[in-house]
């Protein structure tokens, strides 16, 4: 018995010490493609004038030290509605800005990005968002009744086809919470929307607790950036499933009119929106 035992011994040790070679597994690239994050947000009860956009190349996943903003480029949005161009300046830093942008609800605007010797153009509309009614905690709405969640109500107005979203950070957190909700059901009636943060100690979240502070970020947008950003927290929420389809690079509303081949990453967005900070007690 003691013989046999030595032998295993042995073998699983010869096994351990001997895998040492190392695999390399070539990784697919693509050619890297200009990023465009172009949110301007008016929130209410400011100005608006202060706006920035952000450029910058797509580089290989497990790249961590190439550097990827894009300066040099020439970046302008026009109001189509009264034809006021606004230039957003160069920062060299990847970040281009203005100081000088003037929102209008339900105006159309147009983003010129040239860059490289090519154009990409987008086309958005300026949405309104609702005022939020209502900010406050309860265990009732979500899975669990034992639960804290934080809730938030807003009466979404009448005769009119609405989109929203809703972005909910507790604060400290890396990542927000995403929620797109469309009035399709509910046109002209008092929404309420909740959030119930679970357990996971695969990603060390802890459920909500007294002193806990979330910050809500609640927008108005268009119903083609409703569908845009549905899909990218579909394809989010589906990391890890084994049984969800496989992700697609996501298209925005940006288009390169030069070379329509070499399309660019993100997307061009204008809303209005309404911000509010909640204490769990």
């Amino acid at each position: 018995m003691k013989t046999y035992f030595k032998s295993i011994v042995l073998i699983i040790s010869i096994v351990l010490t001997s895998c040492t070679d190392v695999i390399d597994v070539e990784v697919q690239t693509a050619e890297a493609r200009l990023v465009i994050e172009a949110s301007l947000d008016w929130e209410k009860g400011t100005i608006g004038n202060e706006q920035t956009i952000k450029l910058s190349l797509s580089t290989p996943y497990f790249n961590s030290e190439e550097n990827s903003i894009v300066t040099g480029a020439q970046v302008s949005v026009i109001n189509n509605n009264n034809q006021l161009e606004f230039i957003f300046e160069d920062q060299n830093n990847g970040e281009y800005t203005t100081s000088s942008f003037v929102p209008e609800l339900n105006h159309d605007y147009t983003l010129i990005v040239q860059y490289n010797g090519e154009t990409y153009t987008a086309d958005e509309t300026m949405m309104p968002v609702a005022d939020l009614d209502a900010i406050y905690q309860s265990t009732e709405e979500g899975f669990d009744d034992e639960v804290l969640e934080v809730n938030a109500d807003f009466v979404d107005p009448i005769d009119e086809e609405n989109y929203y979203l809703f972005k909910i950070q507790k604060q400290n957190d890396l990542l927000p919470v995403l929620l797109d909700i469309s009035d399709k059901f509910t046109d002209g009636n008092q929404i309420s929307v909740y959030y119930e943060r679970e357990e996971d100690e695969d990603i060390n979240q802890e459920e909500f607790a007294v002193g806990d502070i979330v910050d809500v970020e609640f927008y108005g947008i268009s119903k083609q950036y409703y569908n845009y950003i549905g899909l990218l927290i579909l394809q989010y929420e589906s990391i890890g499933d084994p049984f969800s389809s496989t992700p697609v690079a996501l298209k925005g509303n940006c288009v390169n009119t030069t070379d329509t081949n070499n399309y660019a990453f993100g997307y061009f967005r204008l809303t209005q929106k309404v911000t509010a900070s909640y204490t769990f007690e």
